[in-house]
């Protein structure tokens, strides 16, 4: 009898032990509503640049990122000699521990004004931005490049 207690504390401590460490590894799951949510604020984010609306565009950077740099900071990064237009976005990863998405962000881009016959004659060019998202007090953040 005593053997078999022996084992039945054994067990609820390794299932207590296991327990422990996935409430340690992990951070806050992906759920269907927070990938939507993600997808859905990437591309707001890229709407907003395409209508060269920096400061709204800034609103969707992380709130550590607007400690540190103004709108007016921001807006300045960007330039107004290309045009934008967003193809799409796509969900690619997600690390629980660090609770950090990537997508890729699918954008056609072409000089505002054409220098030469041959900027005009390339027209739009395609291209994928790979990008972070911080998800923060429930809500996800554009990870901004330092």
């Amino acid at each position: 009898m005593l053997g078999t207690s022996r084992y039945i504390f054994r067990g609820a401590a390794v299932a207590l032990l296991a327990a422990l460490l996935a409430a340690c590894a992990g951070g806050p799951q992906l759920t269907e509503v927070r990938k939507a949510r993600l997808l859905e604020r990437a591309e707001a984010r890229w709407r907003a640049l395409e209508q060269r609306d920096f400061d709204t565009a800034w609103t969707y950077t992380s709130p550590a990122y607007r400690e540190v740099f103004p709108k007016a900071l921001y807006r300045h990064k960007f330039s107004y000699m290309v045009d934008w237009q967003l193809t799409g976005v796509e969900f690619l990863t997600y690390d629980a521990r660090a609770a950090v998405a990537s997508v890729a962000a699918r954008v056609m881009s072409k000089p505002v004004k054409h220098t030469s016959a041959a900027s005009a004659a390339i027209g739009a060019v395609p291209s994928v931005i790979h990008e972070r998202w911080v998800y923060v007090d429930g809500e996800w953040w554009f990870s901004a490049n330092l």
